[in-house]
């Protein structure tokens, strides 16, 4: 049997047989041909109607390579609450080592996909990158949002599949704040999720034991949304002195409350701009704040390390 499918207004028309020649399919192929048909659809397929037929079947085939080719499939290996709302996932990528080796810089995330929901999600990989290669896991930290991929991602169970796209993005540029006796200051800011890549950067190592004034900012509503406590005191002995930030905190809370930038100003000694550096991952209102605080004592806007 065979499908034919054509497009409106244009003079192309596709057929596939079962002898077709498809690309690797990282889930089982769609049970009808029906799945098969809205797959095939024109947008997803990122056609130009406008194109002369040969080059559209060119383009075609060449963009249903790219998609498949795009994704790896591995199994969760452990789900489990990190705190209110968000989840510690971990996924085996011990068969894929080209994957796993192309997390090379903390701050890198990916795109994943979970079973029969086509539209991915970026997450920040929370291990660091020596993780994946000597264990073969990615881990992450996600925020279970009510109605969303991560929703449904945070509701799977270890065994289950999904879909992993190469690792992406520059990470945080830590030779911009290199070698650490140059900068002896480096002031950290994360709010709620935005640890996730925080955690990766300290674990896999940027020097904080070498300089004198490391400062980790970590803002949540209160304890109880507040991932990685139990990591705090390893942070700690690495060189990185840890500052809980709750906005909303229960009565009995005697650390810091409000926002981090306003932590922050609060507690600022005075420090050497030209000698210090800046990592933010979290809300896009405190990252820019923060950045005008940084910019205005005199720190170098290149000194200020952002993974996106």
């Amino acid at each position: 049997m065979s499908i034919s499918i054509s497009f409106p207004n244009s003079s192309l028309s596709l057929s596939l047989s079962p002898s077709s020649s498809l690309p690797h399919a990282l889930f089982p192929p769609p049970p009808s041909s029906m799945s098969l048909l809205r797959r095939l659809t024109p947008g997803n397929l990122r056609f130009n109607l406008r194109q002369r037929s040969g080059r559209f079947a060119t383009a075609a085939a060449a963009a249903v390579r790219q998609d498949t080719a795009a994704w790896t499939q591995a199994p969760l290996a452990q789900v489990e609450p990190a705190a209110e709302s968000l989840f510690h996932i971990s996924i085996d990528v011990s068969d894929a080592p080209d994957l796993a080796a192309s997390h090379t810089r903390a701050g890198q995330y990916l795109q994943l996909r979970v079973p029969d929901v086509e539209k991915p999600t970026f997450l920040a990989i929370a291990s660091p990158p020596l993780l994946a290669s000597a264990e073969g896991v990615f881990e992450f930290l996600v925020k279970s949002v009510e109605g969303s991929i991560a929703e449904l991602l945070c509701g799977l169970k270890k065994g289950d599949v999904v879909q992993l796209s190469q690792v992406m993005g520059k990470g945080f540029d830590v030779d911009q704040i290199a070698p650490p006796q140059d900068y002896p200051t480096v002031f950290i800011f994360a709010t709620g999720s935005g640890i996730s890549p925080i955690r990766s950067l300290i674990e896999s190592g940027f020097g904080a034991s070498k300089r004198s004034d490391v400062r980790l900012y970590y803002g949540a509503r209160n304890l109880k949304r507040m991932a990685y406590q139990d990591r705090f005191d390893e942070w700690e002995s690495s060189g990185v002195k840890v500052v809980p930030v709750l906005s909303q905190p229960e009565n009995d809370w005697t650390g810091e409350s409000g926002y981090v930038q306003a932590a922050f100003t609060k507690a600022k000694k005075a420090f050497d701009p030209r000698s210090s550096g800046a990592i933010l991952c979290g809300q896009k209102q405190m990252a820019e704040e923060v950045t005008s605080i940084l910019v205005a004592d005199g720190v170098s806007s290149e000194k200020i390390l952002k993974n996106f």
